[in-house]
């Protein structure tokens, strides 16, 4: 019983080796990028087609397809994470605005238009210089790529998920009902708190996060949290 044991820890580990190497393979991470931006080009029309909500809706759907152009060139990892509830927390965050389409309603708008398309270019914006200063070290699960310090990086560590609250923000103000402040909230809620905490609990294994972190203190708001 003690070798059995003693054996079966490392079967494990060289299982959970090889499917990160494998994971890593260029073609097979590229592959699984663009079958991964399959739900979200077609969300991205689904919302297109059916809400009519003015500049906050073509944000909204901007950033969708910035994301699937970065994913589908982006660098493939050098580690990933092997925790099957980081994953399943990866996806159920990523597609959740997908989850809930039928079940979004026309609302009502709480604020004037100005103000909705004020917050929503903002978002377009921060997630644009954040795509751009992440090159093609993007991804939907926790993985190590390269490192990136500079641009909108240098002022908060998860300035996509920033843009995230922005837009979503701006799409509630301008469509508010109780049920999609509920849905909503609970897609923010998925990126900003959970999403960004498990990344930073797989990433600062690595001295350089870890180093960054102690750097950059900012999560989402540049100097403030």
């Amino acid at each position: 019983m003690a070798t059995s044991q003693a054996v079966a820890p490392s079967a494990a580990s060289n299982v959970s080796f090889s499917l990160i190497r494998l994971l890593s393979l260029p073609w097979l991470d590229r592959s699984i990028a663009t079958i991964a931006c399959i739900p979200l080009a077609w969300g991205a029309y689904y919302r297109y087609q059916h809400f009519h909500h003015g500049f906050p809706l073509i944000a909204s759907v901007l950033n969708i397809l910035i994301l699937i152009v970065t994913m589908v060139i982006r660098r493939p990892p050098r580690r990933v994470t092997p925790n099957p509830w980081y994953w399943l927390l990866a996806f159920v965050a990523s597609y959740w605005q997908i989850l809930i389409l039928g079940f979004l309603q026309a609302g009502q708008t709480l604020v004037s238009n100005r103000i909705t398309t004020f917050l929503a270019a903002l978002g377009l914006l921060v997630m644009v210089w954040a795509r751009f200063s992440l090159g093609r070290n993007i991804g939907l699960v926790p993985a190590q790529r390269e490192l990136v310090s500079s641009g909108a990086y240098a002022f908060m560590r998860h300035p996509v998920y920033t843009a995230v609250l922005l837009t979503n923000g701006a799409f509630l103000l301008r469509a508010f009902s109780p049920l999609n402040a509920l849905l909503i909230g609970l897609g923010i809620f998925w990126f900003i708190p959970v999403k960004s905490l498990v990344e930073e609990d797989f990433l600062r294994a690595d001295p350089e996060y870890a180093d960054y972190m102690r750097r950059v203190r900012a999560r989402w708001i540049p100097f403030v949290v």
